[in-house]
């Protein structure tokens, strides 16, 4: 009798000990472990958000579990293919006023709309000697107005808030009608950008966090734009109507809005 009291107790001691291994292992594996029920996020992206937004896309998905699919096209295009019915969750686009005419159509949920980015703009050349960093709009208007060089590139204004804002410089410097015959105007700033590095055009009006994400020998030299000489290119997110209850364009949204991300939006050139 008391052989067998001593076997139980021997398996009662055995069996508790590895009950509490077990609930150990399960509370290791919850803590360490992605979310179960992980979700997806179709997200439209500005074109001068593409490489902070890979890099934000792949934090976003080992925190949380949820994964970001990317799509990148100037805002314009991104809204008139929203307007249309593309499938999209969240919209980041490169300034307000595109998130605030997919509010008032219905396509995106209201109250859901913040500043993600502030954008700067710089006179960029591939080449290391071309443009002097200086203060001085009147150095910026002559390195523009002497017009020695065949090709100068900016974003299309109708489509790209950074156009708008290569415009308003322009306007600025009464050099609007001086420079259209030389002007190419890229579709997006991504593409504004190629023309400016592939030489096809001297200089360009681009994304400050385009040249900051090059390597030192090859960002050329540039000029940083005062901000008074456009207006601030504050960049929205909003999440559609169609990802209303879709856990993963919420999660995305507070990521974005996060002090960790905001650090790192501001390490790629943005204010």
């Amino acid at each position: 009798m008391i052989n067998r009291l001593k076997k139980c107790v021997s398996y009662c001691q055995s069996y508790a000990k590895a009950k509490l291994a077990h609930n150990a292992l399960l509370a290791l594996l919850c803590l360490s472990a992605p979310p179960l029920f992980a979700d997806e996020v179709l997200v439209a992206v500005a074109s001068n958000f593409i490489k902070p937004m890979k890099v934000i896309a792949e934090r976003f998905e080992a925190e949380t579990g949820h994964q970001a699919k990317l799509a990148f096209g100037s805002s314009g295009k991104l809204l008139a293919q929203i307007t249309h019915g593309a499938p999209f969750d969240v919209f980041l686009s490169a300034d307000k006023d595109k998130v605030t005419r997919i509010i008032d159509k219905g396509l995106a949920v209201k109250g859901s709309e913040f500043i993600y980015a502030k954008g700067r703009l710089v006179l960029w050349s591939a080449k290391s000697d071309a443009v002097e960093s200086t203060e001085s709009t009147e150095a910026l208007r002559g390195v523009l107005e002497q017009g020695d060089f065949d090709y100068f590139a900016m974003a299309n204004p109708k489509l790209a808030p950074y156009g708008a804002a290569a415009k308003s410089v322009l306007a600025r410097l009464e050099l609007t009608d001086s420079l259209k015959d030389k002007v190419v105007m890229g579709e997006n700033i991504a593409q504004t950008f190629q023309f400016v590095q592939t030489g096809n055009a001297a200089l360009g009006f681009v994304a400050l966090s385009q040249i900051k994400d090059l390597d030192e020998s090859e960002q050329g030299s540039h000029w940083l734009i005062p901000t008074d000489c456009y207006p601030a290119i504050e960049q929205y997110a909003v999440i559609l109507k169609t990802a209303s209850d879709n856990p993963a364009a919420s999660a995305l949204t507070e990521f974005l809005n996060s002090d960790s991300e905001k650090k790192l939006i501001r390490s790629f050139g943005y204010d």
